[in-house]
């Protein structure tokens, strides 16, 4: 079910079926480590092995990136749609209140994982978020207490990518979940914070386009997507 661009592999399951896969997971008491792949952090692999051999040592790597979904149509691969790590965050926490599995939010500045807790709560009644932790935390030894104290199933980790993927690989064996997603600035767009593009431009996959407008200086990081495309056809 993965499919491999330069060397780094893509899982193209959709929503659904990633969510009762993690389920499962939780139930057989299986540690999974969700990481989200877009062409920015295929290309920095490129040149940097330990970045890639971290983005393959994840159990499930999300399609969070049009040109990934591009490149495995050119392929003739059967990556369709975009799963971003927002909205899989977002299913995650719908499936969890459903059958009552118990979450803990780490990272973002100081009250920024509980404002977002609270948002959750409205959007999700009977959600249960058990704790949270601000990014800004240095003693490695009350982080892990604070989480283990809470016993979460699910962990979401906001440090900042690949800080907070390399955080859940040298810590997911030392905490109680069983599921563990780095989530970017998800706490700050859900607690309104940052304000996500209009879901005309997500239904399109033109979330890059938005933000290169309300942000133009952001046109070099872009130049990565057609490089992305030239150099995976050419493998």
């Amino acid at each position: 079910m993965k499919e491999n661009f330069l060397g780094v592999d893509v899982c193209n399951y959709n929503y659904d079926e990633l969510a009762s896969l993690l389920i499962q997971d939780i139930e057989k008491k299986k540690k999974s480590f969700i990481v989200a792949i877009n062409p920015e952090k295929i290309m920095k692999a490129q040149k940097d092995e330990e970045l890639k051999k971290l983005l393959n040592s994840a159990d499930y790597q999300i399609p969070d990136g049009i040109g990934v979904i591009l490149a495995s149509k050119l392929k003739g691969g059967k990556i369709k749609n975009r799963v971003t790590g927002i909205d899989m965050m977002l299913k995650l926490c719908q499936v969890a209140a459903a059958k009552g599995k118990r979450i803990f939010m780490y990272g973002g500045k100081p009250g920024v994982a509980e404002a977002a807790k609270k948002e959750l709560e409205k959007q999700f009644p009977g959600i249960q978020i058990v704790g949270t932790l601000h990014g800004y935390e240095k003693d490695e030894s009350v982080i892990l207490e604070t989480i283990n104290r809470h016993q979460p199933e699910i962990l979401f980790v906001a440090l900042g990518s690949p800080t907070q993927e390399y955080w859940i690989v040298n810590h997911m064996k030392k905490v109680t979940p069983y599921v563990f997603q780095g989530v970017g600035g998800s706490f700050d767009v859900i607690s309104g914070n940052l304000k996500r593009a209009p879901e005309f431009f997500q239904s399109l996959g033109l979330e890059w386009f938005y933000r290169l407008v309300k942000e133009p200086w952001r046109w070099k990081r872009q130049l990565i997507l057609p490089m992305f495309l030239v150099k995976t056809l050419r493998k």
